[in-house]
C-alpha cells in the first residue's frame, strides 16, 4: 500500500519539525490569514529568522571561504540573503503550497509572491530555532543555501547592491547616490576607498581591492542602514 505524504507533512519532515507545532504553523501564517482568523502572523518569527539566516551565512563564509575579506564576504552574503534567493528556496521546499493566506491574498497570487515566500522562509528558520535550537537552525539555513553561497563566493563582485540603493534613493525622493573613490597603495596592490553620498549625506564608506568592489561594499552598507536614514 502506498502512503501519500501531504505537502505540509513533507515540509515539516524536511525541516525536522512536527507539523502540529505551533511555531511551524505560525511561520506559515501570513498577516492576511491572521487578520481573517484572529490569530498570530509570522511577522515576529520572520524578524528573528532574518537575523538567524544572516548569522548562519556569515559564519559559513568565515569558515568555508577564507579567500573572502570583509568587503567581498559582505557582497557574497548579500547575494544569498535576499528576497529572490530566499523565495526561490522556499518555492523548492513547497512553501507556496501550504502557506496560510487570506482569501484575497491567495486570489491575487500571494502563494507565488517573492516577498511573501522569503518572509515565510525566514519565519520557518525561526521556528526551527525555537523547536530545535540555534545550531540546528543555523545548520539548516547553511544547508539550504549552500549552493547559492558557493556561486556567490566565486564571484561576489557580481552582486548589485548599487542598483538596489539607487532604486530606493530615487523612489524615496532622495536623489541618486554619488560615489567618491580614492585609491592608495602601490600600483601592483592598490586599495580603494569609496564613499557613497545621498542627498548630501555620507551613507556608507568601504574599501576594496577594486573600485567596483569598494563602491558595491559602500552601497551595501548604505542599503543595510537605509531604515535609519
Amino acid at each position: 500500500m502506498v502512503v501519500l505524504t501531504s505537502p505540509l507533512s513533507a515540509l515539516a519532515d524536511r525541516l525536522g519539525l512536527n507539523e502540529e507545532s505551533s511555531y511551524f504553523l505560525t511561520a506559515l501564517t501570513h498577516s492576511s490569514f491572521a487578520a481573517e482568523h484572529s490569530t498570530e502572523s509570522n511577522e515576529r518569527l520572520e524578524f528573528l529568522g532574518d537575523a538567524v539566516v544572516n548569522l548562519a551565512i556569515a559564519e559559513a563564509i568565515l569558515r568555508d571561504y577564507p579567500e573572502l575579506d570583509e568587503g567581498t564576504g559582505s557582497l557574497a552574503r548579500s547575494r544569498v540573503v535576499n528576497e529572490p534567493t530566499l523565495a526561490r528556496v522556499a518555492l523548492a521546499l513547497g512553501v507556496g503550497e501550504v502557506v496560510r493566506l487570506g482569501k484575497g491574498e491567495r486570489k491575487s497570487g500571494g502563494a507565488t509572491r517573492p516577498s511573501l515566500l522569503a518572509d515565510a522562509f525566514e519565519a520557518l528558520i525561526a521556528a526551527v530555532y525555537f523547536e530545535r535550537g540555534v545550531v540546528a537552525a543555523s545548520s539548516l539555513a547553511q544547508e539550504l543555501l549552500a549552493e547559492d553561497l558557493r556561486i556567490a563566493a566565486a564571484s561576489p563582485q557580481d552582486s548589485d547592491p548599487k542598483s538596489q540603493l539607487r532604486h530606493w534613493a530615487a523612489t524615496t525622493g532622495r536623489g541618486l547616490p554619488v560615489y567618491d573613490v580614492v585609491g592608495s597603495g602601490p600600483d601592483h596592490d592598490p586599495t580603494y576607498t569609496a564613499v557613497v553620498t545621498i542627498d548630501g549625506v555620507a551613507r556608507g564608506t568601504a574599501t576594496g581591492r577594486s573600485k567596483k568592489v569598494a563602491e558595491a561594499s559602500a552601497a551595501l552598507m548604505a542599503w543595510e542602514g537605509r531604515d535609519n536614514a
